[in-house]
Order: structure tokens, then sequence, then C-alpha cells
């Protein structure tokens, strides 16, 4: 975590009390997985030397107690965390810009990520979580986590065999965006071509009068394919200016992001495997470095506005 953070008397003062908390759950988590351990190792020496039966009920008592305990050290983790978003996370947010908050149990909301047209199958499952919301100068903005999953079932001799595979996990940024415009325009990674195949197991979405959209700018069409309703509207969203400044951000991630321009928001899907804004358990909250990853893809979100130019407004966007 940067000094400025640390310094502040409050803060430290709810890192110490959350510290204390933290011994005591983590202590707790490692009795339960003592007393499973043993459970199990009264299983094996039971089978071992032949007393099943035996080793059956000698193992059922620390099973129970290790079970138990670890339910009710688990409710009070969830409070812990919860606490640590708002009033650690959250005060640290404050030092980026005051108009930063963050509401972990909310987040980017089912309808809203099927009509950011972003992906092209709709989720069966979907969790989302830890939304931040903010404004730079006139534009708002917010994001969250985001886990959005689909399902196929496969019949076998044995039944039928469920399994899970991820549409996208990661951060969406959503930003109110500096013109006006009536029908979506979406640009999404050249692969994504490749590998849409794998997923018409699934309803996939209609795009309706939807057509490729060939832009000036070469690198920017080998990297990204678009699509829109109204060609002569997507290009001016998609100026020269704002294919070279989608470009810089997009060097500035691992993979590839997704945008689209719909009912006056722009929608950015970062691909991200770390979970950010988690309390650590079996770590300590005194690291100097303990938000140093968090507070770096807050103010990553927060930078998209002046490196996309959103804060400029034009046709008659106020």
């Amino acid at each position: 975590m940067d000094s400025e953070y640390t310094s502040t008397k409050t803060l430290q003062e709810v890192l110490n009390t959350l510290e204390i908390d933290r011994k005591k759950i983590s202590e707790t988590y490692k009795s339960a997985y003592i007393l499973f351990g043993l459970a199990g190792l009264v299983l094996i020496v039971g089978f071992l030397i032949r007393f099943p039966t035996l080793a059956v009920f000698g193992a059922l008592v620390p099973a129970i107690i290790g079970i138990i305990t670890y339910y009710r050290v688990d409710d009070d983790a969830r409070k812990y965390k919860n606490t640590y978003k708002i009033s650690v996370v959250g005060s640290a947010l404050k030092e980026i810009n005051e108009t930063l908050t963050i509401t972990p149990q909310s987040g980017l909301p089912h309808y809203e990520f099927v009509s950011s047209e972003l992906f092209t199958t709709r989720p069966d499952r979907y969790k989302t979580q830890d939304l931040v919301n903010g404004t730079a100068d006139k534009t708002a903005f917010w994001f969250s986590e985001v886990h959005a999953e689909y399902k196929t079932e496969t019949h076998t001799k044995n039944g039928t065999r469920t399994e899970w595979h991820t549409i996208f996990k990661g951060i969406i940024f959503v930003a109110d965006f500096n013109k006006n415009f009536n029908v979506s325009t979406v640009v999404r990674p050249k692969s994504f071509g490749d590998s849409i195949g794998s997923w018409f197991s699934k309803n996939v979405f209609s795009f309706g009068n939807t057509d490729l959209v060939q832009l000036e700018n070469p690198y920017f069409d080998s990297k990204f394919v678009t699509y829109s309703r109204n060609q002569i509207e997507a290009r001016y969203i998609l100026t020269p200016a704002m294919m070279e400044r989608i470009l810089d951000l997009n060097n500035k991630t691992e993979e590839t992001i997704s945008i689209s321009f719909i009912n006056s928001k722009m929608y950015i899907a970062f691909p991200l495997s770390h979970n950010y804004f988690e309390a650590p358990i079996h770590s300590s909250l005194l690291d100097p470095d303990l938000l140093t990853d968090d507070l770096s893809i807050v103010r990553f979100m927060q930078d998209i506005v002046q490196e996309l130019d959103l804060n400029t407004r034009i046709w008659g966007k106020e």
C-alpha cells in the first residue's frame, strides 16, 4: 500500500482492529483443518489395522467438531471481509478520488450484462460483486467484477453430465459516453470469431441488421472486428483519434478487450483472473503492499475517462 494510505490515523486504527479479528479467524480455520486431517488419519489407520467400523466412529468426532468450527468461523470471516471492503478499501478509494465508493454486495446487473451485447451467449450462472462508482470531471463511471458462465448437458449411459463454461471473468467498466447515438456499435477481439463456434450449443443472441464495419485504421481492424446497425454512426463514434486511444488502452492489458456503445453508454470488458478487493485471511493486514494491486486497477479504470477523452462533450451531450 502507498504510504499516504497507511499514514492516516483512522485507517491505521481500523487495520489494527481488523488484524486482531483476522488472526482469530485464521487460527480457527487452521484448527478446523487440523481436525479434518485428524479424522482422515484415524480413518486411514483404522482401515490399515482392519478395524473399519471403529475407524469410522473414531473419525466422526473430530470431523463433526471440525465442521461445526468451520461453519461458525465462516460467518465471522464474511463479516470481516465486508468490513475490510467498506472501511479499508472504501477509505483508500477516497484518497484517489473523493467521489469513489465501493458497494461489496452490488455489481453489474444481469440484464445490463446481456443488453451490453459484449458477448453472444446468455449466462446460465452469473455472479457479480464489488461495484465501484465515481465521477471524473463531467463523466460518471462505474465498474465491477463479473463471472458469467453457460452450461452444457451431455447425455451418457450413466446419466446426464453437466459442464460449466466461462463466458467472461474479469471487470466490466461502464461510462457515460460523450456522444449521443441511436444504435449499438460493438467492437470485439479479432479472435472472437474463431471461438464462437464452441458457443453454438446455447441460444446465440440475434444482432438484427448488424453489419461488419470496415474502418480506416488497418491496424485497428487487424486487432478488432466491429459490428454496427448503422455504418455512418459507427464511424462517428470510432473516429481515428478514438481508435488510437482504444489501441493504446488495449496495449496496457494482458488480454484483448471488448467494447460496446449502447444507449449513450460505453461498456468495456477486461478479462482478468485476479479477484480484487479481497481481505487476506492467512497473511497480515499490516503488509505495506496490501492494497497496491487493488488501487492500481482502480487508477487504471479511472484513467480510462482521460485516455478516451470522455469529458469532451460534443453532439449536444452535456
